[in-house]
Formats: structure tokens, sequence, C-alpha cells
């Protein structure tokens, strides 16, 4: 099992009125990670995986304590921890060193836009996956995790 990390900077404009990054700001720093992942590191590999459009279905948001700005960036460690028919799930954890920040998942669905509906994960981009699965769930048992 791996994890995809990935440093994320801090802006100046991240912060709110409280002095610390805003709580909304941290849904763009899951959506920077998961690109980073789901994009980047799959056709990094020489793969065709989601190389397609891709919906959120949900999100889901802990936070653990306050992120004040600063100049050093914090990692996102990324993981899946459940693969569907046609959905997957990927756990984030917003930390540095020292302490986390934030825990939270994300529901992601492949989207085909010409028939305007999910479709099904490849066995390709599962098999990509699955090098990235932590946690109890993993590959559905018998793909019944559909979205």
């Amino acid at each position: 099992m791996a994890r995809h990390i990935y440093s994320c900077p801090l802006r100046w404009s991240d912060m709110d009125a409280f002095g610390h990054v805003n709580n909304a700001v941290f849904v763009r720093y899951l959506e920077e990670a998961r690109i980073d992942f789901m994009f980047q590191l799959a056709q990094g590999d020489g793969s065709p995986s989601f190389t397609g459009p891709s919906v959120v279905a949900r999100h889901e948001i802990d936070y653990v304590r306050p992120l004040v700005h600063r100049h050093a960036p914090v990692t996102i460690e990324s993981w899946v921890t459940k693969i569907g028919a046609a959905a997957l799930t990927i756990a984030y954890e917003i930390k540095d060193p020292e302490q986390v920040y934030v825990r939270a998942s994300t529901v992601v669905v492949p989207y085909d836009l010409e028939e305007a509906r999910p479709r099904r994960i490849s066995a390709e981009e599962k098999s990509f996956l699955q090098e990235y699965v932590e946690g109890a769930a993993g590959v559905a048992g018998s793909e019944r995790a559909a979205a």
C-alpha cells in the first residue's frame, strides 16, 4: 500500500478574518491533491487512466486543528479506501510532521460526458488504484458498490 504525497503551498488569501486558513479553502487543497494523484500520477506511468472527466459525489471533512498561514507548504497524503464499479473513495490527511490539521474523504465518480452519466471504472484504473488501497473496504466484494 502506498500513499500519494502532495506538497501544497499556502496562499496569503487562504486566511480568513480569524487569522487561519478558511474551512472552505481546504476543499480546494483536497482538489489539488486529488487532481495531482488521479491525473498526473496515472499519466506519468504511461497509463490512459483517469484522462476523462469525473465528478465529486461527496466530501466529508473533519477539521482537527486550525492551520495558520506560513511560508512552508503542508503535506497532503492521499490514498484509496474503496473501489466500486463506478465510484471510488479517496481519503486524505492534511498535515505537517508535527500534527494533522484535516482528515477528509471524497467520493469520486468517473463520468461520461457524451452519455451524461457515470461510467464504470476500467480494469486498468482499478489496477492502478489498488496500489493505493488502505483500510477495510478495498475493492468492493463483488463490485456491489456502484455510484
